[in-house]
């Protein structure tokens, strides 16, 4: 969601911001903003509720120029997307500052500023913010000295930028909560809330931890914690590459990520077929910790929450270890029964998933110490704040509705399942070898899987004037149906609901007719004839059936319907061959409704607030 991008340099910083906010747009925004400073013309700041080229435009007209500023996109939570909510904010003596987070109790700080005269022109709770470091400015004029006050009275989540015209060589920002991070230059230092804005500039990284407040000025930065005391950070090397976020031939994002699969699979998978299923795979500590493993507990969102289905499957059916899948934003809220046996692991794409990585750190707390983040981005929250790790090398991945992060993620609990029988001596060699060999098999397998476009294109074209879909599957192909259903309704905006095949008569019956169409996932397994006989329930109530299945399964087309056949039954992992077609069918669906399919309405990349 939200972005943050700034800049000090002996330039103009403009083109940075607006480079920046380019590069962030995948996160999903309504509105955006730049702010700048210079000794001879004080602070000036442009907001628009269009998109970021329509601010670039605005930029120029005005003459927004400056060596120091800061940038914003903003996903709104607070007040409707407009250009008086949007960052940044600032107040009438030229301060200014840009937030990501929430702060939880703005309410409180805004009706105790107002009695002080303070007047408040959004609804946000991020003008709290500067209107709070100018109040604690006037008492003492040292701008880092007022800007760790206001913070540690700020209650939430929080990345945040601030500058001042009175400082013109001066920025100050701080983390808590949401992702924050520094890029070094030659004389030039900038700010992010997410590495892919600065890949055009710089390489060299150093990422913010929990507590941590930076000033920025042409001599370099200083680390501090709230109190002052300073800190030091490691400094990184990135290897996203401006390339990874360009479009080449393709029309959209979620097309060239799609494409991507094959290797995106072939880079996960490698070490494995490397090193065979080894706990290092998992981390320097992993031969210690997976032996004394004697349950899992999943926790994720989303798309990532489905894998988490699909892997309590395998690591039951193969490592015979109790394993459940809990959605993490649920999971703090309630009472469980902690294990310190108990292996905690955490899926997020992004690795600064705000529910997931607060689910975590809860887990932790209740004393289960043991955690592995399956995460693509190595640098992220999540992996650092884990035992283990395992990364799931799929490459930038900038549609919002996420392709390739999923079936890595797929390939990556399954590798880990294996692994698990392994460390508990379950595995034979004959089930390593035929698991490694389907391992080995899958990139090309999703690449014949992709070859079966034009027909999904046709499906399509039925697809886009229906308001409603149903999606059906069993056993481990039930999260598949639940994954292609969020597909749809992320992208093009008809209602689609997955269910459990088995179910159908419990309920969703009631809602098949002739306008609802039925989307099988119907692999040649042990559960083929049992999905046959709910899908005759379907027929009998003149429900239309779109019905993907393998090469060697013994179903025909028929009026009502529909069939595409997949290659031969993949056994265990067919859960990513079936997901491909799914996810190539929301694609054409959403373009023929004229959606805007990478930056769906209401949604964001990254979801770094609870």
């Amino acid at each position: 969601m939200c972005g943050i991008v700034g800049a000090l340099a002996q330039r103009d910083v403009v083109p940075l911001l607006i480079d920046g906010l380019k590069r962030l747009e995948y996160r999903g925004y309504d509105s955006a903003g730049i702010a700048v400073t210079r000794a001879t013309q004080g602070l000036q700041r442009i907001r628009s509720t269009g998109r970021v080229h329509e601010l670039e435009k605005l930029a120029k007209t005005q003459n927004i120029t400056g060596h120091l500023g800061i940038a914003h996109t903003r996903w709104a939570t607070h007040g409707v997307p407009s250009e008086r909510n949007a960052h940044p904010h600032q107040t009438r003596d030229g301060m200014a500052v840009v937030h990501n987070g929430i702060i939880e109790n703005h309410e409180a700080l805004r009706y105790t500023l107002q009695q002080q005269g303070y007047v408040f022109e959004s609804e946000t709770d991020t003008e709290v913010i500067v209107h709070l470091v100018h109040h604690c400015y006037q008492a003492s004029h040292d701008l880092g000295k007022a800007f760790r006050t206001a913070l540690a009275q700020l209650e939430g989540a929080y990345a945040i930028a601030l500058i001042s015209e009175h400082h013109p060589d001066s920025l100050w920002a701080a983390r808590k909560g949401s992702p924050l991070l520094l890029g070094l230059g030659e004389g030039e230092t900038y700010l992010a809330s997410d590495a892919a804005a600065l890949i055009s500039h710089t390489r060299r990284m150093l990422y913010l931890e929990e507590g941590d407040v930076v000033e920025i000025t042409p001599q370099g930065h200083r680390l501090m914690t709230l109190r002052g005391d300073p800190v030091t950070r490691i400094e990184r090397i990135s290897h996203l590459s401006p390339e990874t976020a360009e479009l080449g031939p393709y029309d959209h994002y979620m097309q060239k990520e799609i494409a991507e699969q094959p290797r995106a699979l072939t880079d996960t998978v490698e070490p494995v077929l490397a090193l065979g299923f080894v706990p290092e795979l998992f981390g320097a500590d992993a031969p210690r910790i997976l032996p004394q493993i004697r349950g899992v507990l999943i926790l994720a969102c989303g798309t990532s929450f489905h894998a988490a289905l699909v892997a309590c499957y395998w690591i039951e059916a193969i490592a015979q270890i109790p394993c459940r899948a809990e959605i993490a934003s649920e999971y703090r809220y309630r009472t469980t029964v902690p294990d310190a046996h108990t292996l905690v692991i955490t899926i997020s794409q992004s690795g600064e998933t705000a529910d997931t990585l607060a689910a975590l750190k809860h887990a932790q707390s209740l004393g289960m110490p043991h955690s592995l983040a399956l995460c693509n981005v190595p640098e992220s929250a999540l992996v650092r704040q884990s035992s283990l790790a395992f990364l799931t090398r799929a490459g930038m991945e900038i549609g919002v509705a996420s392709t390739k992060a999923f079936t890595t993620q797929l390939a990556a609990l399954f590798s880990l399942a294996v692994t698990l029988s392994k460390v508990r001596g379950i595995l034979t060699q004959s089930s390593e070898k035929d698991y490694l060999d389907a391992l080995r098999r899958l990139p090309n397998k999703v690449q014949h899987v992709l070859n079966l476009e034009p027909q999904l294109r046709l499906w399509a074209e039925h697809f886009c004037r229906k308001q409603h879909a149903l999606f059906l599957g069993r056993g481990v192909h039930y999260p598949i149906a639940l994954e292609g259903a969020l597909k749809l309704k992320e992208i093009s905006y008809i209602h689609a609901e997955g269910y459990a095949a088995g179910e159908l008569k419990h309920g969703p019956l009631a809602l098949v007719d002739a306008d609802m169409p039925v989307v099988a996932v119907a692999p040649n397994d042990v559960l083929l004839e049992k999905l046959k006989s709910n899908l005759q329930e379907v027929r009998a109530r003149g429900g239309e059936l779109y019905v993907l299945t393998d090469n060697d399964s013994h179903f025909t087309s028929s009026a009502g319907v529909h069939m595409i056949r997949l290659p031969d039954h993949e056994g265990i992992l067919s859960p990513v061959m079936h997901v491909v077609p799914l996810q190539l069918l929301a694609y054409h669906t959403a373009r023929l409704r004229g959606a805007d399919v990478d930056k769906p309405r209401n949604l964001a990349k990254s979801v770094t607030v609870e």
